[in-house]
This record gives C-alpha cells, sequence and structure tokens, in this order.
C-alpha cells in the first residue's frame, strides 16, 4: 500500500510528456531510451522527483537538474537521461509542488501565477535536500556536486551557486540575470555575483528578447570583478530556450555547443 501511495503521488504530481502550454510538440524532439539506465521516478520526503543513473557502477558525480518554468515534464526527465549516459547520477526534483502543479495547464498567465508564490528560500532548501538524499543511495561521490537549470531553473541555478558551498560547478541555461525584486524572490544573480560559491557558465542566446545584453553584459563585469573564475557565453544566432528541442525556438548547432561546454566545465571543475 505505501508503494501504491507513493506511485499515485508521485504520478499526479510529474508531468507525463512534454509540457502542454508548448504543443505542438517539434519535430526536432530528442527521445533518449534508458538502456543502460536506472531510470524514473522517485520521492525525496514529500518532494517529487525524476532520477536516472547508469545501471551500474558507483560513486557517480551528482548533478542537480532544474526545470524550465513549465516543471519537470519529458524534456527535463530525457536531460536527466542524457546526463545519466555521460556517467551522472542526475535528478530533478519539482520544485514548486507545494504550489501546485502545472503539467496541465496550457495559458502562460496561469503558470506564472503558481510559479511566483514559489519561495526562492524553498527551493534552494529542497535542491539542499535533493542533494543529501543523493548522497544516501550509495551511488554517489558526494563531493562531486554540479547543477544546471534552463529558463527558470537557469536563474535558480546562478542563485544555487552563491547558496551552497558544497557546489562545484553550475551551467545556468538563459537564466533571468536582473529583475525587480519581491519578498519571495529578493535576490537575482546580479546581486549575488560576488557571492559565488562555485564557478558558473552562463548559456545565453544573441536573439533573446527577454534577457536583453546590457544585462549580460553588466553580469560579465561583475563575475570578472569578483573572482574571474565563472564564464558567459553567449551564441548570436540563438533565441530563448534554444536547448529545448521540442520546441521552435530549438537552435540545434548552439544547443550542441553549449552542451559540450557544459560537460567541459563540469569535468575542469571537479563534476566528472
Amino acid at each position: 500500500m505505501e508503494e501504491l501511495s507513493r506511485r499515485v503521488f508521485v504520478s499526479a504530481a510529474l508531468a507525463t510528456g512534454f509540457a502542454l502550454a508548448t504543443r505542438p510538440v517539434a519535430a526536432s524532439a530528442i527521445t533518449t531510451d534508458a538502456e543502460g539506465l536506472t531510470a524514473g521516478e522517485v520521492k525525496i520526503g514529500q518532494l517529487p522527483a525524476y532520477r536516472a543513473m547508469p545501471s551500474t557502477g558507483s560513486k557517480f558525480p551528482v548533478v542537480l537538474v532544474v526545470q524550465e518554468i513549465f516543471g519537470v515534464h519529458e524534456h527535463i526527465k530525457d536531460v536527466c537521461r542524457r546526463l545519466a549516459k555521460l556517467g551522472y547520477f542526475a535528478v530533478a526534483p519539482e520544485l514548486y509542488y507545494r504550489q501546485g502543479s502545472v503539467a496541465g495547464m496550457t495559458d502562460f498567465s496561469e503558470i506564472l501565477k503558481i510559479v511566483m508564490k514559489v519561495p526562492d528560500a524553498q527551493v534552494m532548501s529542497d535542491l539542499d535536500a535533493t542533494a543529501a538524499w543523493a548522497n544516501t543511495t550509495g551511488k554517489v561521490d558526494g563531493n562531486k556536486l554540479g547543477i544546471t537549470g534552463f529558463c527558470w531553473g537557469g536563474r535558480i541555478s546562478w542563485l544555487y551557486a552563491a547558496h551552497n558551498p558544497k557546489l562545484k560547478a553550475a551551467a545556468a541555461w538563459y537564466g533571468r540575470i536582473s529583475s525587480a525584486p519581491n519578498s519571495l524572490q529578493p535576490h537575482h544573480p546580479l546581486d549575488l555575483a560576488k557571492d559565488l560559491k562555485a564557478p558558473v557558465l552562463g548559456l545565453y542566446g544573441g536573439k533573446d528578447e527577454g534577457i536583453p545584453q546590457s544585462h549580460l553584459d553588466l553580469m560579465k563585469r561583475e563575475i570578472a570583478a569578483a573572482n574571474g573564475k565563472s564564464q558567459i557565453q553567449v551564441y548570436p544566432d540563438a533565441g530563448h530556450a534554444f536547448y529545448a528541442d521540442y520546441r521552435k525556438s530549438y537552435e540545434p548547432a548552439s544547443a550542441a555547443d553549449g552542451w559540450k561546454r557544459m560537460q567541459d566545465w563540469f569535468k575542469a571543475n571537479g563534476v566528472g
């Protein structure tokens, strides 16, 4: 009965398929099989998550995968499997399940109503809990911890790099750099450049209408003044969500280069 309850809870919390708000699914959508992997939904306390790792071996480096604004849907699960194929223990927690599921929503304004209720402090705590849970599995090297996130998760990746002193490296894909603060999201990456505890690779599109180049220029100056260990890579031909292969925003060349840079970044900084 406990196992049945767990499955019902998790199935209700994580999306099946791709985000409804971005349909139709593009023909370029990538599907990574689970051959050679242990992959599927898990629960971390009451926190639903998707985890993928090689089916044999141990002492895997850990990568926390932070969702787009659309939650942990098929694309994010696939990213976990892609990382697992590279030898990582990849886990994507559903970070606003307390505020509500966006899995079945098609109206972006309705999605935002839920997302804006999610406190950054709650997200940091849940990511800490996810990393701690990974350490209890007996499958990971807890000293090799990385994080990557997309869009909403890109911003969170910057914030987590300023939060967790045990983090080795972060890769932030097109995450917001600056915005008006509020009580639940009091700081943004630009405010925290001097507080980064791990080097961050920021991956951005030069045609991203939601993230001004001026913000990226400011962030470049801030991280250079801090310690110079973080970097920002801008792809001139890419817009927002250029890695999202299931959407029309996908830009294959930029996506492939960013994925390689992320792998190299992790290895160079002790996550691999």
